[in-house]
This record gives structure tokens, C-alpha cells and sequence, in this order.
């Protein structure tokens, strides 16, 4: 019985290398121990956790020369390319959240408008270098009928600022003047439309980005976007959630914001995140290399979270945009099999501080989108999205590794599926990480179904998806799951996403710059059980 608490490791390297990714066999390498504590689930994301933005960007968006957006704005992509429509439709559902920099300046072209409703035009003058936006109700129209094809599950991004008078290069003051928001709402239930969240501005909190409100009045702009939601959708069986503010976090205006609108108000407490600095700063990889400095943000997400838990505990956290690196990323960084190293620690990190929904900057656009702008071939990250939304479930685990300073380790209970899922990565350059299933005490973390039980289960086996770069280069557009290209197939549609099945007694390899999902159906936890009751009974 005293040899089921000790660690048992297992080394069957040569044969190991020949059927997953040895692809340096003079790598350095160390041995790395991780372990779960499971007893309870330590924060919980929403279903659709995965989310990716549409953005209002015009093709003369353009940023140190170059000019990445092309035609992904909402208001010109183009909503029947069927590439476009598989790329969504994949996730089953994706949300996507719509807004940006420019939604602040649209006028929705419906109702009693009291102003013209005249297009973007480039004007250096201008907050953001553009003036005018204009939604008319027939693009509307067909990017609804684009969202109801997909699947797609929809948050929109309201204009903030109409209405009020601006004091200073910095700040803007007086009410939000909320007739053409409420006659769009009103379009959009008329017509059937889902919205599933309704969010009031863009970056408008705190010191702002282009201008700001105070936190007092944008508590009380939400209070009368909340009486506009309750009035249009009244008698409505589903609601739409209120998030706000949808902009960089500051602690003292995000505490003041909360106190101020008051119990119920607002639903979704959302902030962006650009952590990496500007596009084209020369050492973004060498950021999202290195974590330490990936861990920084970790302070961000835990002060959020303790400042919705103390002052709206009624809201849940969103990240409601994030693209890493600010004005559209930077070319082959961005939108290259490098980024994932960011993305998918990203994602992690997030999702153990409570954060319900991620949303990446963006869906298409830029040089950080998750498809390409011109062609909606999938970039890596796209992938890499994919097999979080199908592996990492709701349940969220602590976890934790020793062994190695560039060891990222992740775990959630498997989505739809018995056992607990890993997101591992390797930011060493030259160094092979071996993570040896490990048998503890179950007070003390991982608990593995015993050699017995799963001889009799037949499940002796453990599925890896692993993660490089097309010849090893980090630039490189392609991403390589277990070795193979992933490559639309001939008729345009998302490959399978296939595992390889390893012995379970055999370690986890951790090729240097890779990454890699684990799901061990054998492992029972508590946490990943239903009302506090394992569904597969643990045998000790």
C-alpha cells in the first residue's frame, strides 16, 4: 500500500522520441514535476470562454508605415466567403465581441437620427485619424444573418461618447445620450436578432486612450443603458448582459465605477489587455519568451478579482480584448506560431483568476488576427484557440511544477469528457522537458487510476497534442500538430485536430519552443465532479 504514495517515474526515451517529437535528440534536457490539486476547482470559465473581436478599422488604418486591416472591418468583410463562415463555425460556438477604437464615433443609421450618418474618413485631426462611422441597418442586417449561419454567439460594443462635449485633449464630460443606442436596440429585438451582451465603450476608463469619462458619470451612463434593456427586452425569456467599462484596468476607477452603479447593474466587468508593448518594438519575442516577464500581468487579473469579488460580486470578469502587442501587432510575430507562446499563457492565466471569456484581438484584422486578413486562411493561434475550446474545460485546477523555470503548466477538467486536461509549455530554446505521471497522496495532488484498474478499463493510455514550428522557425505561419502541418482541407474546411495516443506510463516530452495539450482520462478528481460526487469512483 506505501508504494502507491511514492512518485514512480518511467523513462522509455529511445522508443518514446520515434513516436512523438524528438526532433533534436542532443537536446539538453531536465525533469520537471508537476502536480494537481484537486480536491476543488480553484474558478470556473463560461462555455465560451474562447472569443475573438471584429473590429470598425477602415483599410487606411495604418500603423508605422504599414497598413495591415485591408477589408476585416465589420462594415466591409466579406460575409460569404465560406472560409470566413468554417473558421466560426468550427467552434460551435465562437463569441465574438464587436468593437474597437472607432466604436465611439458610429452612429447607427435607424430611428429618429438627428444628425447625417456619413462613412469613415481618414482625418489626421481626428481622435484615432478618422471622423464620421456610420452602421447602416442593411449591413446590420447581413452580419446578423452571418452570426445566425455561424453559430456565433454576439456581444456588441455601443458608442459611449454621443452626446457629450469634450473639456480638455483627455477628458469628456456630461451624459451619455443614449436615443440612437435604444432605437438600435430596438431594431435589433424587432427584427429577432440575439445579442447575447450589450457593452457601453471603448477604453474610455480611466486615463482613457484618445479621451475619458469619470468613473461617477460612466455608473451613471450604465444605469440608463440598464432601464434601456429592461424596457426594449421586457417580457423576453433571455436577457442580455450589461458589460462595461471595456478598457485598461485601474483599480481605484474600476472600485469607484462599481460603488457608484450600484447592486445588479452591470453584468460583466470587462479590460483589454496590450502587455507586450507596441507593435513594433523590436523585442517582442524576446517578451513572450521569457517568464518572468509573462507573469506580470498575473497581478492584473488577481486585483480584478478581488475587486469584483469586493465590490460587484453580482459581475464576472472578461478580458474584452487582447492583442498582446498595441497599433495591429507586428508581422510574422503576431500572427506566427511565436505568438501562441503568449496566447495560450494567456488564456491560462486568466482562466485561474475566474475570467469567464477571453476575447482576442482579433478574429480577422491586423497583424494579429486568428485568420489571415486577405485570405481567412487560420493562422496558428487560430489552432491553438481551437484546441483550448475543445479540450479545457469550465473547471479550472491548481497546479503546480518544479523542475524547470520555463515550464508554463495549466489544467482544467476535459471538456465533455472524463479526466483532466494539461496546457504545457516549453519557452526554453535548447532544453527537453520530461513530466513523469506521478503518483501522490491524494491530499497532496494527482491522483492516477491504479495499473490495475486500468487494465481492467482498457484505458492505459493517455492523448497529447502537441505544437511546433514548421522547420523549427518561430516566424514560420504553419503550425505542426504532432508533426503534421495543419492545413485547410481541400474543400476549404478546418482540419481534424488528431492526438496521438501514449502509453501512460511513459513521460510527457517537451521538445525546447513547444507546446502541448495532455488529456489524461484516467485521472479522477473531486473537482471534476458533479455535485461534489466523483462520476467514476477512484479505487485506492
Amino acid at each position: 500500500m506505501a508504494s502507491r504514495c511514492m512518485w514512480i517515474w518511467v523513462f522509455i526515451l529511445v522508443a518514446f522520441c520515434n513516436r512523438v517529437q524528438c526532433q533534436r535528440p542532443f537536446d539538453k534536457s531536465v525533469i520537471a514535476n508537476v502536480v494537481i490539486h484537486g480536491d476543488s476547482a480553484i474558478a470556473e470559465t463560461d462555455n465560451d470562454f474562447i472569443c475573438a473581436t471584429l473590429d470598425w478599422w477602415p483599410p487606411e488604418k495604418c500603423d508605422y508605415g504599414t497598413c495591415s486591416w485591408g477589408e476585416a472591418s465589420m462594415l466591409n468583410l466579406d460575409l460569404e466567403s465560406p472560409l470566413l463562415a468554417n473558421a466560426v463555425k468550427a467552434f460551435d460556438p465562437l463569441k465574438l465581441r464587436l468593437g474597437g477604437s472607432l466604436q465611439d464615433q458610429v452612429i447607427y443609421d435607424v430611428g429618429d437620427l438627428k444628425q447625417p450618418c456619413h462613412p469613415f474618413v481618414k482625418n489626421n485631426s481626428s481622435m484615432f485619424g478618422f471622423m464620421g462611422g456610420c452602421l447602416h441597418m442593411s449591413r446590420w442586417d447581413a452580419l446578423n444573418s452571418f452570426f445566425k449561419k455561424t453559430r456565433a454567439v454576439v456581444a456588441f460594443g455601443l458608442n459611449a461618447l454621443i452626446g457629450r462635449h469634450n473639456t480638455s485633449q483627455s477628458v469628456t464630460e456630461g451624459p451619455w445620450d443614449s436615443r440612437n443606442a435604444h432605437d438600435f436596440i430596438q431594431y435589433t429585438v424587432d427584427r429577432g436578432y440575439k445579442i447575447s451582451a450589450w457593452e457601453l465603450g471603448n477604453e474610455l476608463c480611466g486615463s482613457g486612450v484618445g479621451t475619458s469619462v469619470n468613473a461617477t458619470q460612466y455608473a451613471a451612463d450604465v444605469t440608463v443603458l440598464n432601464r434601456v434593456l429592461k424596457e426594449i427586452y421586457k417580457g423576453h425569456k433571455e436577457k442580455p448582459l450589461l458589460v462595461a467599462p471595456g478598457g485598461y484596468f485601474d483599480a481605484d476607477w474600476f472600485k469607484e465605477f462599481l460603488q457608484a452603479s450600484g447592486t445588479n447593474i452591470v453584468n460583466v466587468v470587462t479590460h483589454h489587455i496590450y502587455n507586450l508593448g507596441p507593435g513594433v518594438d523590436p523585442n517582442l519575442v524576446e517578451k513572450i519568451l521569457d517568464p518572468s516577464y509573462l507573469s506580470r500581468f498575473e497581478s492584473t487579473f488577481k486585483s480584478l478579482k478581488t475587486i469584483v469579488e469586493n465590490y460587484g460580486p453580482w459581475s464576472s470578469a472578461w478580458v474584452g480584448e487582447a492583442g498582446g502587442a498595441y497599433n495591429s501587432g507586428h508581422n510574422l510575430v503576431s500572427n506566427a506560431f511565436v505568438y501562441s507562446f503568449w496566447y495560450l499563457d494567456q488564456l491560462g492565466m486568466a482562466s485561474k483568476f475566474n475570467t469567464k471569456s477571453y476575447c482576442r484581438q482579433s478574429l480577422i484584422g491586423g497583424n494579429y488576427g486568428l485568420l489571415n486578413t486577405t485570405t481567412y486562411v487560420p493562422n496558428p493561434d487560430y489552432y491553438s484557440a481551437l484546441l483550448w475550446h475543445k479540450l479545457m474545460g469550465r473547471r479550472v485546477l491548481s497546479i503546480s511544477s518544479k523542475g524547470s523555470h520555463y515550464l508554463r503548466a495549466y489544467a482544467h477538467c476535459t471538456k465533455k469528457a472524463r479526466g483532466v486536461t494539461l496546457l504545457l509549455i516549453n519557452l526554453s530554446k535548447s532544453t527537453r522537458i520530461f513530466v513523469p505521471l506521478s503518483r501522490t497522496n491524494k491530499n497532496i495532488g494527482l491522483n492516477l487510476i491504479g495499473d490495475d484498474d486500468l487494465e481492467k478499463e482498457g484505458r492505459r493510455s493517455r492523448m497529447e497534442y502537441h505544437l511546433t514550428a514548421k522547420d523549427l522557425n518561430l516566424h514560420s505561419q504553419t503550425m505542426l500538430l504532432n508533426g503534421k502541418a495543419l492545413e485547410l482541407t481541400s474543400d476549404g474546411n478546418i482540419p481534424s485536430l488528431e492526438p496521438v495516443e501514449i502509453n501512460a506510463r511513459e513521460p510527457i516530452s517537451l521538445a525546447p519552443l513547444s507546446i502541448a495539450f495532455v488529456t489524461l482520462p484516467f485521472v479522477q478528481l473531486p473537482a471534476c465532479s458533479s455535485g461534489g460526487v466523483d462520476y467514476w469512483k477512484l479505487q485506492h
